[in-house]
């Protein structure tokens, strides 16, 4: 007698089911975390020119680029503007609830600086 080798329809659906999980899971969170890369870059880009902006000056250029980024997240008031030397630091944080299924859901906290901490 041979023996068989293969895999049962039994494990292939357990693991095609696991598999669109982990498909579905990553279809929903990727975008969110596309968003805060989106806001660390305009946050550093904008932090090292901002030398001699005022603080509202640097409000509106965040809401600038928020705008031709498409960013919905946060807006200018949101973020924590302060100085450390000469260096102007722009910090955020917000909290992003991504429903999965049900009554279910998956709560996010991003933070970021523009100082790399």
């Amino acid at each position: 007698m041979k023996n068989q080798r293969g895999v049962a329809i039994s494990g292939l659906l357990l693991w095609g089911f696991v598999i669109v999980l982990i498909a579905l899971l990553g279809m929903k969170v990727a975008p969110e975390y596309m968003d805060y890369f989106k806001i660390l870059k305009s946050v550093k880009s904008i932090s090292a020119g901002a030398s001699d902006q005022t603080v509202p000056q640097i409000r509106a250029a965040f809401d600038k680029y928020a705008d031709v980024n498409y960013l919905k997240t946060i807006n200018g008031s949101d973020l924590d503007i302060s100085k450390e030397g000469n260096a102007v630091v722009i910090a955020f944080s917000y909290e992003k609830r991504i429903p999965l299924f049900y009554n279910v859901s998956l709560l996010i906290d991003f933070h970021g600086s523009s100082s790399g901490n």
